[in-house]
C-alpha cells in the first residue's frame, strides 16, 4: 500500500467503479454506494481516501448533504495532493449546495495561490458560484472570465483584463 493506502490494483478497480458510474438509474443509486463502499472496506480504518471516495459517491448521487462530513473527515485524516485538492473543490460545492456558500469561499480562497495543476480552472468556477450565492457576481465572473481567457482562440489579453476591471478600478 501507499502512504495513501491504495494499491495500482485497487486504484483501477475505482476508476472501473466510477467509470460505470452513468449506468446506474437514479433508483439504483444506493447499489452504486454499495460498490464504492466494498472498495473502501479493503483500505486501513484511517486511510483518508476511504472517506473521499464515500463523499463522491453520496456527492455524484445527489446528497451534498451525507458528502460534506465525510469530505470533512478525509482532509482531517491528512488527504492532500491532487485528491486533498479535489476535495477541497467538491467540498465547496457540497458546502454551497446545502447554504454554506461562505465556508466554500474559506476554503477555496487559499487554493488560487497554490500550485498550478489541471484543477485550477475547477477551482474557479467552484469559487465563481460560492461568491455568487454571496451576492458577490462580480468577483465570480471576474474569476470565470479569468479561467475562461487562456482557453480562447484570441481575445485571451483583452478577456482577461476584463476580467481584472471587473474587481479592480481601471486606473
Amino acid at each position: 500500500m501507499t502512504a495513501e493506502h491504495t494499491t495500482a490494483d485497487w486504484e483501477e478497480r475505482v476508476a472501473a467503479a466510477w467509470a460505470t458510474f452513468d449506468d446506474y438509474a437514479e433508483a439504483d443509486a444506493a447499489d452504486f454506494r454499495a460498490v464504492i463502499d466494498a472498495l473502501v472496506a479493503e483500505l486501513p480504518a484511517d486511510s483518508p481516501v476511504g472517506p473521499f471516495e464515500q463523499a463522491c459517491a453520496w456527492d455524484s448521487t445527489g446528497h451534498s448533504d451525507k458528502a460534506v462530513p465525510l469530505y470533512q473527515e478525509a482532509l482531517a485524516r491528512g488527504l492532500d495532493g491532487y485528491r486533498g485538492r479535489r476535495t477541497k473543490i467538491q467540498l465547496s460545492s457540497s458546502l454551497r449546495n446545502i447554504g454554506q456558500p461562505e465556508e466554500g469561499v474559506k476554503l477555496l480562497t487559499p487554493e488560487l495561490d497554490a500550485p498550478s495543476d489541471e484543477l485550477d480552472d475547477a477551482v474557479r468556477a467552484t469559487l465563481a458560484l460560492c461568491l455568487a450565492n454571496l451576492g458577490r457576481e462580480r468577483e465570480g465572473l471576474s474569476l470565470a472570465l479569468g479561467a475562461l481567457a487562456p482557453h480562447l482562440p484570441r481575445y485571451q489579453r483583452s478577456m482577461a483584463n476584463y476580467a481584472r476591471l471587473l474587481v479592480e478600478p481601471e486606473e
